[in-house]
């Protein structure tokens, strides 16, 4: 087996993990201080991991090139977080993930329009089953006027979730290659870190932290761990295989993420939102298998 691949997996495993630990983290918590504790965390790992592994004397060697995907990058990591959890705390798992994993389909878009990466007929069918199964697993509904802003709001959010997601795979899949993923892991993350405290001290929301139960922070540090190995698999799954493959695997989160949700969450599936999951996984690894 592929070394990227058992690397993407794994990757897979703990963002299904953080997801499931972070909506339950961040019920009685703003989504932005949620996003900027679970940065402080990520951070905390990551240069123990480069401590660790001895990879910090690298930062000499980068090149301006890598700096600057290393904190477009980030950019869009925090941009993307700061979307994700803010649509997570509007609208449900079952509903924001499948969205929010939708930019599979554009960084594979963009792999071959930026880094050449080849589509063939197999990808795109697996593209067209993963769009399709997105949209039965949202089952949308008209919702009333009451819920009609928060309704909009965890969509709106998502979609931008995604998007981010996916300009994040692109920069890291350029930038990444001539450097240690443990490093390039620490140095981005050191990049979202002021852009999601910004966001806080901006809201004024820095004031309730004092308010954070105990649970609260068991399980966004909890979170922030599992963010902070899911990155370094992945990276690493960056280094050995394809973009265009390492991201299918990685989002193939879904499905974990959705099963864990039912233990959980207690989220219950109807027959539409299970035959779009069971759509969404055949398609994101159609690219793989075949």
């Amino acid at each position: 087996m592929e070394i990227w691949l058992i690397y993407a997996s794994l990757a897979a495993v703990f963002a299904a993990l953080t997801t499931v630990l972070a909506k339950i983290g961040i019920n009685n918590v703003n989504s932005h201080l949620a996003t900027a504790i679970r940065t402080g965390v990520v951070v905390v790992f990551a240069w123990i991991m480069v401590i660790v592994t001895g990879s910090a004397g690298g930062i000499g060697y980068i090149s301006d090139e890598t700096w600057l995907f290393l904190v477009l990058s980030g950019l869009a990591t925090g941009a993307s977080w700061l979307c994700f959890f803010h649509a997570l705390k509007l609208g449900e798992v079952s509903k924001v993930v499948p969205i929010d994993k939708s930019s599979t389909i554009l960084t594979m878009i963009l792999a071959f329009i930026i880094l050449g990466e080849p589509v063939g007929l197999i990808m795109a069918i697996g593209m067209v089953l993963m769009a399709i199964g997105t949209w039965l697993m949202l089952e949308l509904k008209k919702p009333s006027k009451q819920e009609a802003g928060r309704a909009g709001g965890w969509l709106v959010y998502a979609l931008l979730a995604a998007v981010f997601a996916s300009l994040v795979a692109i920069f890291g899949r350029i930038g990444v290659a001539e450097m240690d993923a443990n490093l390039w892991t620490a140095l981005r993350t050191m990049v979202v870190l002021p852009l999601a405290w910004l966001m806080v001290f901006k809201t004024g929301n820095q004031k309730t932290t004092k308010q954070i139960d105990g649970k609260s922070w068991t399980f966004l540090i909890l979170s922030g761990v599992a963010t902070g190995a899911s990155w370094l698999f992945f990276y690493h799954a960056l280094q050995n295989g394809p973009a265009s493959h390492v991201v299918p695997i990685d989002k193939l989160s879904i499905l974990l993420t959705m099963i864990f949700a039912r233990l959980f969450l207690g989220e219950r599936f109807s027959r539409q939102s299970l035959a779009g999951l069971t759509l969404l996984t055949i398609g994101t690894l159609m690219p793989v298998i075949f």
